[in-house]
């Protein structure tokens, strides 16, 4: 923060927060007139147009073109929200509903869902769930289905019950004898290594008996090479969204080719799990205002985030994406509790 905007007077932070607030609830500029009586300053319109002046030279706020109001600028919406945001809890019961809804029960992917589908429906915007990298996962059981003399079916159990299949070619045949043994002997050794350290360590330690290795060992080095390789698809990371068509509701979604970027940047995804992924390596409640993102589409919304885990590393990260007049002492206590819960619940179902 610079001098100037820590050496404001009481009066411009109070108009400053007044102006926040009611362009929040609003939506739209707010004129000297408005924010006199809503502020309860005892000044002259004429004294708070001056004061907007000042504002506005100090990159606070900015005139519309279509108006002679202002609102807030992202740096007018940082201040407000490190300098004079009062965050209001969650109570009891909507501690509950939420609880009630993150069911442990549940399979892994259900409940990475049903987070996304509750920040959504609670905020009325985007609720977005970073899935964790399959190099984080926890191998668990292996199967090898003989399919034809090229061709393994991979069927295997991350993370207690996420079930994935693979198909991977073979450089020679297989007997249904040599599969059944070589994930014998997977599962036998390795069950509970994360995916990064069977890649990275376990094989390569294989590799290097390979020439003291007894036929079955070289048959599971065969096969665990190709069925642990890292898919190129998830290199770059997956999430689940839910409610983004919650933007539309707001009018300054309203410009068609915004609109059209924003949605190609939901499909692509990249530079959403940029921005998440530096989300991911910070402690606790991470806010990206406007432009503070670094990507242009966002000029216009904030990402409200936070990291969950599980068994006491980090997992992913989930938040809530919509307009920089978002509600966020409503927001942020949601997106904290969620990420807390969805940890807990992914805690209790392993």
């Amino acid at each position: 923060m610079t001098d100037e905007i820590q050496n404001l007077s009481e009066r411009a932070f109070t108009l400053l927060k007044t102006l926040v607030e009611r362009h929040i609830h609003e939506g739209q500029p707010q004129g000297s007139r408005a924010l006199s009586r809503a502020s309860g300053l005892n000044v002259s319109p004429a004294t708070i147009r001056n004061i907007m002046a000042d504002l506005e030279e100090l990159g606070l706020v900015r005139s519309p073109h279509t108006s002679a109001g202002r609102v807030p600028t992202a740096r007018g919406y940082r201040l407000f929200v490190d300098s004079m945001l009062t965050v209001r809890p969650l109570n009891a019961g909507e501690l509950s509903d939420l609880s009630d809804q993150l069911d442990p029960d549940a399979t892994t992917p259900e409940l990475y869902s049903h987070a996304s589908s509750l920040l959504s429906s609670i905020t009325r915007m985007a609720g977005v769930v970073v899935l964790p990298r399959q190099e984080q996962a926890a191998f668990r059981h292996i199967e090898f289905l003989r399919l034809d003399d090229e061709r393994v079916l991979v069927i295997w159990v991350i993370n207690e019950r996420d079930v994935q299949n693979r198909i991977i070619h073979t450089d020679r045949p297989f007997s249904d004898s040599e599969l059944q043994e070589a994930a014998n002997y997977l599962n036998h050794h390795f069950a509970g290594r994360n995916l990064h350290d069977i890649r990275a360590g376990l094989l390569r330690e294989m590799r290097q008996a390979r020439d003291s290795a007894n036929r079955l060992m070289v048959t599971a080095i065969e096969m665990a090479e190709k069925a642990f390789a890292a898919d190129p698809e998830e290199e770059g990371g997956d999430y689940v969204m839910e409610g983004e068509f919650n933007l539309l509701d707001y009018e300054e979604m309203a410009d068609t080719d915004k609109l059209r970027e924003l949605f190609q940047t939901f499909a692509r995804k990249h530079d959403i799990m940029d921005l998440l992924d530096r989300a991911a390596v910070a402690d606790g409640v991470q806010i990206f205002i406007g432009e503070e993102s670094g990507y242009e589409v966002f000029e216009d919304l904030s990402v409200v985030t936070a990291p969950y885990g599980a068994d006491g590393q980090t997992l992913g990260v989930l938040g809530v994406i919509g307009p920089t007049r978002m509600a966020y002492d409503r927001v942020i206590p949601v997106v904290d509790v969620t990420a807390r819960l969805l940890g807990a619940a992914l805690n209790r179902s392993g």
